[in-house]
């Protein structure tokens, strides 16, 4: 059985909440009682993610955000403030994958891309979150880290590079905030069932059962196991939890 939060009265910022962890963590909150802004890329799908939330009875915003663009960032912490009158939680999703490449090939042009999103853009959302939590005097962030922010493998220097600065960046804003009463985390899925995994899966289909095998659980990984994650650490239950970065990957970092 799933705990049950209760996040009545509560706001929550979502990037990456058109699909895949973001939208199974945007729909978790609202049906723990949060209102929930919902920040994606595509206008169309997080209209369509939104609209389901508020069909549903739920109070929730979609809102069309660029994560790599900070003013962006910034006026979706303002889109929810404006909309609901504070922030309490957000869950910095928002992310891409780079095709794997040799150390020694990789382009500029892609590592810039991947860093762009995966490092920049959590840096540009939790920089204008703190700004709203500071002022407030309290707040919980997870930021999506990865597996790939915890171990190294073959071909992936560019996404790993930026998922292993999503933890710096969470462990130092952890502990500049914990005293202010702002709590800051890190979540580090394994390989979840999402449509960018699924197009992996189609496209590097050996490295990806290369992936699976070393996934002791044996199978992939749910969005709303990752959902689940996120939403303890947002809620009084680890109130005591300040800069982890929490693998929720099967098994795969025992190795």
């Amino acid at each position: 059985m799933n705990p049950q939060y209760h996040f009545e009265g509560q706001v929550a910022l979502v990037t990456g909440a058109a699909s895949g962890m973001g939208l199974a963590t945007a729909r978790a909150f609202a049906q723990a009682g949060a209102a929930v802004v919902l920040a994606d890329l595509s206008e169309q799908a997080v209209e369509k993610a939104a609209q389901e939330l508020t069909d549903a009875g739920h109070r929730a915003l979609g809102v069309v955000c660029d994560v790599t663009d900070e003013a962006q960032a910034a006026a979706a912490v303002d889109r929810a403030v404006a909309a609901f009158g504070r922030l309490d939680m957000a869950f910095n999703n928002a992310g891409i994958q780079a095709p794997p490449t040799d150390a020694a090939d990789e382009t500029a042009e892609n590592f810039d891309r991947v860093n762009a999103v995966n490092l920049r853009g959590v840096w540009a959302a939790q920089k204008h979150e703190l700004r709203q939590m500071r002022a407030q005097g309290s707040g919980a962030i997870v930021n999506c880290s990865s597996l790939g922010g915890l171990v190294g493998l073959p071909e992936r220097a560019a996404y790993h590079a930026s998922k292993h600065g999503v933890i710096g960046l969470t462990r130092s804003a952890a502990v500049e905030y914990a005293p202010r009463g702002i709590r800051v985390n890190a979540v580090c899925p394994g390989t979840i069932d999402t449509p960018m995994v699924s197009g992996m899966l189609e496209s590097q289909a050996d490295a990806m059962a290369e992936i699976l095998k070393q996934q002791p659980i044996g199978r992939l990984g749910r969005a709303e196991e990752i959902a689940e994650a996120v939403l303890w650490l947002c809620s009084p239950g680890a109130s005591f939890v300040v800069g982890v970065a929490l693998p929720v990957d099967g098994g795969f970092t025992t190795h």
